[in-house]
């Protein structure tokens, strides 16, 4: 028989102490309410532990008496993968395990538990002047373990790689409650299978990260950034080209933006002035890292030969932090002012990067065919291929009308995708809410697997049910 919810929070209770388990709802909500605000179902607590040994009790006890248990960390998930579905589960916060385990400036690794904030995770690195390059929005909340757990992606994907690429090794509590010990910080490892990767990635539902070894990186002595005029993704695609010949390694962001975003961030009062330098129908922040000892320059150079062939008709090149961090600021917010402006239908894609201004330019006329007046704002990674495809409603209509016409749009973006080759989550996951989804358009095959890893690693299906795999 299944445990009441009274008998899940005396367990609790027994396992961690009353100042470890939250049970009262009020005191649940800032658990409960994720960003995009979406899911609304209830938790029958939240467990609180301090100590790995108490992750593994909590996995124990859950397993023996059936209770399903969420990992969470920040709370910044955009898929639902960190809060409740069907609402009898305990969420398992991991924040208090935010211990450094080590940090070592000559191998360039770094040892932290999952809680520990990814923005306190690069002030680590750079106090040991080293340089830990993923950087979300969120990265004042977000925290290790969840940042595993999605395979978040970030501005600088195109140089170092997401998530997986960073990890040399986790720490889990498996769902019997055992311990998997994988935090080596080995750079060549052939003994076998790389348990890691089926960590990384699987959003709790193959285990619960509690720590994980991490990739540092040589601090750069400072950065080349400009805001750059271009006529549109075919313009951007070919400076990304242009650029990357002439840096290589060291362009470490090239990001597309339409004008309409810097526009309701004006409108919103988001920004202090616009940092463009001058109007234009679409933008490419482009950074390249110096490293130390080498000339800079080289990003003023390529810009000046893509101003030559006319490849762009404008750019401003930061010559101060300021400067560079308001041009930053105009991409970070490039999400949060679509809620500002009324309701957006949004998709999380990649595609190959060649296809991406067809992807866009397919996406839209689509879209505009079956709302006519809605508004594309599509931006993101272009140097990765991975685009943030979103719409806003039309001016002056209703936000509820705009949303329940949401899976036509949906159906069309997905199919585009699709044609191109691509994935329908580039770097939010899955979660709850792409569950039939990706049952729908990933191969059969590599279902079947994913179901047989689930199946051996959770058999009483207690980590994250319904979540990536229902």
């Amino acid at each position: 028989m299944p445990l009441s919810p009274d008998a899940i929070v005396s367990g609790l209770v027994a396992l961690l102490g009353p100042d470890s388990v939250v049970a009262e709802p009020a005191r649940m909500t800032s658990y409960l309410a994720e960003p995009r605000r979406r899911f609304h179902a209830p938790a029958t607590a939240v467990a609180l532990p301090r100590t790995v040994a108490q992750v593994q009790a909590i996995a124990r006890w859950a397993n023996e008496y059936r209770v399903p248990l969420i990992p969470q960390g920040g709370n910044t998930g955009l898929v639902g993968g960190q809060v409740p579905l069907a609402g009898n589960e305990v969420i398992v916060s991991l924040n208090r395990l935010d211990a450094v385990r080590g940090v070592d400036p000559v191998g360039n690794t770094m040892t932290l538990e999952a809680g520990v904030t990814l923005q306190a995770a690069r002030q680590i690195a750079d106090d040991a002047e080293r340089l830990f390059p993923l950087f979300i929005a969120s990265q004042g909340s977000a925290r290790i373990g969840g940042v595993l757990s999605s395979n978040a992606g970030g501005v600088q994907v195109l140089a170092y790689g997401n998530a997986r690429q960073l990890c040399l090794g986790v720490e889990a509590v498996l769902a019997d409650g055992s311990l998997y010990q994988g935090l080596n910080a080995l750079r060549k490892n052939n003994t076998g299978y790389d348990l890691k990767d089926l960590l990384v990635g699987a959003e709790g539902t193959l285990g619960l990260i509690t720590a994980a070894t991490l990739k540092l990186f040589p601090r750069p002595d400072g950065h080349e950034t400009a805001l750059v005029n271009v006529a549109g993704p075919e313009a951007a695609l070919a400076l990304f080209s242009l650029v990357s010949e002439r840096a290589g390694t060291t362009l470490t962001a090239f990001e597309l933006m339409p004008r309409i975003g810097f526009d309701f961030q004006l409108a919103h009062s988001m920004i202090p002035h616009d940092p463009a330098a001058d109007i234009s129908p679409w933008y490419a922040l482009v950074e390249i890292s110096v490293p130390r000892g080498s000339a800079d320059g080289v990003l003023a150079g390529a810009l000046e030969a893509a101003f030559e062939s006319g490849l762009i008709s404008n750019a401003a090149i930061a010559d101060s932090e300021a400067q560079r961090e308001a041009m930053w600021l105009v991409r970070e917010q490039m999400s949060e002012v679509q809620s500002r402006e009324g309701a957006s239908i949004k998709h999380d894609v990649s595609v190959p990067v060649a296809k991406v201004p067809e992807l866009i330019a397919r996406g839209v006329t689509e879209a505009e065919r079956l709302v006519p007046g809605i508004r594309p704002v599509p931006f993101g990674h272009l140097g990765d291929g991975n685009i943030h495809f979103n719409f806003s409603q039309p001016a002056g209509t209703s936000a509820a009308a705009f949303m329940d016409g949401a899976e036509p749009i949906h159906a069309a973006i997905y199919a585009i995708v699709a044609d191109l080759g691509g994935s329908i989550s580039a770097e939010h996951g899955i979660g709850q809410l792409k569950t039939t989804l990706l049952a729908e358009v990933q191969d059969p095959v590599a279902l079947a697997m994913m179901r047989a890893i689930k199946s051996a690693l959770d058999p009483n299906g207690i980590l994250n049910p319904g979540k990536v795999l229902r």
